[in-house]
């Protein structure tokens, strides 16, 4: 399961997020900088406030790579309370000495090693941040310019280094001015920790303040993990597409199209390994995608993202099962896109369409439909509470 971060300015601002259901809470003094740190005594009136509701980090600011300075505000954090302390690894001809350095304090408290996207974040860092006995590794953006996370790193590559962060032992997390359309996405890769600022205030605006409706749609987006606060060093397998953040229903594949919606990726062109000649496994060759969702409407008019089910899973899904690693047949490709898709409990049937468009004039391929078997469809109620509050006759 997946912890919300919710990163805050000190004690009003935390209690505000506590109260709507952040697991982890996060100082940051964002109005200097993307990563500014507050002070220990921020720190320590906030960790007061709170009084255990919450795990706490805070982070140690956009300092240069110089060993003793990044050891000492690390000890500071640790000494005003924080569980976790995210140390920014910027590029720098001391980062590894800096990251060994931190062994020390991560005997005391949790060390979590934030990498930026758009500094080419260096994944062979990781065995060293694990050697060093780090608690986690996090992607983050170190300019809060408009860009998110997902405009600066494909999801296939978010995928890889969570999977590599896992593969370690430690805690994954990624941020970076994240919205709640962002969230599906993201939960296709089940990382331990999603990081908000901006999408928990008003308007978006990172510097307007913590806004209580704003955690809400968050929250409400992000199935809640019974083991919050726990110490967690391994996260689940992500092959539980259940988890995906949207409101599910009674799936019944025998429902009518009247109570049921189309969602659509229609002439999406991939480079995949696919195909049994000797040439096929040499390269990749552009293959065409055309896949049509049926899935049960919501009660009400869609309002948010809880309501619907959002094309940009589809598209990931497919990038995802590309990327993994040759795939000898076509109708092997369809079938996995199609047992991802129906994975999710909201989809009632698939049509997936495959074609090869480098085998010769024309394109070749298969179509296939497949559907829910009756006898597995259950009802899943991924937000009790929020549905509760919002639709008429719908119990916790």
């Amino acid at each position: 399961m997946t912890l919300l971060l919710a990163s805050v300015t000190g004690p009003q601002e935390a209690a505000i997020a506590a109260k709507h259901g952040a697991d982890i809470i996060d100082l940051k003094e964002s109005s200097r900088s993307a990563f500014g740190a507050v002070t220990p005594e921020v720190l320590r009136a906030t960790v007061a406030g709170l009084g255990g509701r919450c795990s706490v980090s805070a982070v140690t600011g956009e300092l240069p790579m110089e060993p003793d300075r990044l050891l000492s505000a690390a000890h500071a954090l640790a000494d005003a309370g924080a569980e976790y302390v995210k140390v920014g690894l910027f590029q720098g001809k001391e980062r590894e000495a800096c990251i060994r350095a931190l062994s020390a304090t991560a005997r005391r408290t949790k060390i979590i090693g934030v990498m930026f996207a758009e500094d080419a974040p260096d994944e062979t860092l990781v065995p060293l941040m694990a050697e060093s006995g780090f608690a986690g590794a996090m992607l983050d953006t170190a300019r809060k310019d408009g860009r998110r996370l997902l405009d600066l790193m494909d999801i296939t590559v978010l995928g890889k280094f969570v999977d590599k962060v896992r593969a370690r032992g430690l805690l994954s997390g990624l941020a970076g001015s994240l919205e709640p359309p962002d969230i599906p996405r993201l939960l296709l890769l089940a990382p331990d920790v999603l990081g908000f600022r901006g999408a928990l205030c008003l308007q978006l605006d990172r510097a307007a303040g913590i806004d209580p409706q704003a955690v809400d749609a968050v929250r409400a987006l992000i199935p809640a993990d019974a083991r919050a606060g726990a110490d967690r060093k391994r996260a689940p397998a992500k092959v539980d597409y259940s988890l995906l953040a949207m409101r599910a229903s009674s799936v019944d594949p025998r429902m009518p199209e009247a109570v049921a919606d189309r969602v659509f990726v229609h002439d999406l062109v991939l480079p995949a390994r696919v195909g049994v000649y000797g040439y096929e496994h040499e390269k990749p060759q552009q293959v065409r995608f055309n896949v049509d969702v049926m899935v049960t409407r919501s009660g009400h008019a869609p309002e948010d993202m809880r309501d619907v089910f959002s094309y940009d899973v589809i598209k990931d899904g497919i990038r995802m099962i590309v990327a993994q690693e040759h795939i000898p047949l076509v109708e092997a490709l369809a079938e996995r896109v199609a047992s991802f898709l129906l994975a999710h409990p909201r989809v009632l049937n698939v049509r997936v369409r495959v074609e090869k468009l480098e085998v010769g004039p024309g394109a070749v391929g298969v179509e296939i439909v497949r559907e829910r078997p009756a006898e597995i469809a259950k009802v899943h109620h991924l937000y009790p509470a929020a549905a509760s509050d919002r639709v008429p006759g719908v119990a916790d």
